[in-house]
């Protein structure tokens, strides 16, 4: 544990000093890695080139080409979540709440980093900045282990990032790129006592191997396995809108739609008009027998199809007989992330939010809101789809742990 010991050992050193920073020093910081990753435009675009033709070469699919790939606007915007983190209130020093107990002793739950958390993550550059800014506002260090199809991409945006901190007058190490083989990841997810808390972000397979292998603690975000249910009393103009929204505008991501439910009331009309719709859209339909009678564009659904994600253009598709039927198929399938239902039945929207158990549960709204820049964090570090304090985008606050502070004046205890 040469490797991950020595830097870790240096990340704690650079979190002591953030964790007393004021909230002016990191915002100055935030603003200069904003300023570093600009500057480094023409460099991480070149990097990336390499990273993205490595994939293609090596035979990756074009969703997963689609997440690795940055351009001059996605670069902008990574340079502009920093900024908006920048401006978001510092949660470190927070009161959560406070009482005086009968003796006089004041009491007082308040906010404060957790001290080094590593990030093990795949592809997405963007996560590298993301991760970066939230650790650094909330006063924490970062290790960041990216996959090994983004490192050119990761090495200079992560150089990029320490160049900013340095020259805001902070520790380089508050941010850390992790480099080597398997041995160093599974050396990170075991480095009890050198790193407070491990956030994987990825692919299934990934995730199970950190929460199964890993000694230190982890919050575990989740895959998305999204359903869309249309009700019977939904406007099917708005319901059409929702559902390209939420499959076409980036369909590699995790809170794309991937199923859709379809009220039996309504599925021979409304069926035709979204395939009409999606089929445009290059969209291929896996539906049922019932949706397949509606409409013979569909092809039939394989017996896995409605467990996983797609990440591409393909839609799962069923007709449900009510609502009843569909909570049943999205607990039967959910994974926990973003669930949706369509309708003007105000009995149903309550429902449907109070049966459904999911990090995000949305009324008429399309299900790539579930986002932490459309949450209004600024970045997210992930989306949690566990039930211990942070479920949902993970922002500044989800970074944070609490102590108590107890404030005396002589009291002993009878």
């Amino acid at each position: 544990m040469v490797q991950i010991s020595e830097q870790a050992e240096r990340a704690k050193a650079a979190s002591r000093v953030l964790a007393t920073a004021n909230r002016q020093r990191k915002d100055a910081a935030l603003a200069a890695m904003a300023a570093a990753l600009e500057a480094a435009t023409d460099e991480i675009l070149e990097a990336n080139a390499g990273d993205v033709g490595a994939a293609r070469a090596g035979g990756t699919g074009e969703s997963l080409v689609d997440r690795l790939a940055l351009t001059p606007a996605r670069l902008a915007d990574m340079a502009r979540g920093l900024r908006e983190l920048a401006a978001l209130p510092d949660p470190v020093g927070e009161t959560v709440r406070g009482w005086r107990l009968p003796n006089g002793v004041r009491v007082e739950q308040v906010r404060v980093p957790f001290g080094v958390i590593g990030m093990i993550y795949e592809a997405r550059p963007n996560v590298t900045a993301d991760a970066a800014g939230i650790c650094l506002k909330s006063g924490n260090a970062s290790l960041l282990r990216g996959s090994a199809g983004c490192l050119r991409t990761n090495r200079v945006v992560v150089a990029a990032l320490r160049a900013g901190l340095e020259a805001a007058g902070l520790p380089a190490d508050c941010v850390n790129l992790v480099e080597g083989g398997h041995e160093v990841t599974g050396e990170l997810m075991r480095a009890r006592g050198l790193v407070d808390l491990l956030v994987p972000r990825g692919g299934a397979g990934l995730i199970r191997a950190v929460v199964e292998g890993a000694t230190v603690p982890v919050i575990e975000t989740g895959t998305g396995n999204c359903h869309l249910f249309v009700d019977a009393s939904a406007d099917q103009d708005m319901a059409l809108a929702i559902i390209l929204n939420a499959k076409i505008q980036r369909p590699s991501v995790c809170n794309a739609l991937e199923t859709l439910l379809v009220h039996r009331a309504i599925a021979d009309d409304f069926l035709p008009k979204a395939l009409d719709a999606l089929t445009g859209a290059g969209v291929t339909v896996h539906g049922d027998g019932p949706s397949r009678a509606a409409d013979a564009r569909i092809v039939p659904a394989g017996e896995h199809e409605y467990e996983a994600e797609y990440l591409g253009l393909d839609l799962a598709c069923a007709v449900v007989d009510d609502l009843d039927a569909a909570v049943a198929h999205i607990r039967r399938y959910s994974t926990g992330h973003s669930e949706t239902i369509v309708t003007a039945d105000a009995a149903a929207q309550r429902r449907f939010t109070d049966e459904v158990d999911a990090a995000v549960v949305l009324v008429n709204a399309s299900s790539r809101f579930t986002d932490g820049g459309q949450f209004g964090f600024g970045a997210e570090i992930g989306i949690s789809t566990q039930k211990l304090h942070a479920r949902g985008p993970m922002g500044l606050t989800e970074m944070t742990t609490t102590k108590y502070l107890l404030l005396g004046e002589g009291q002993t205890r009878a």
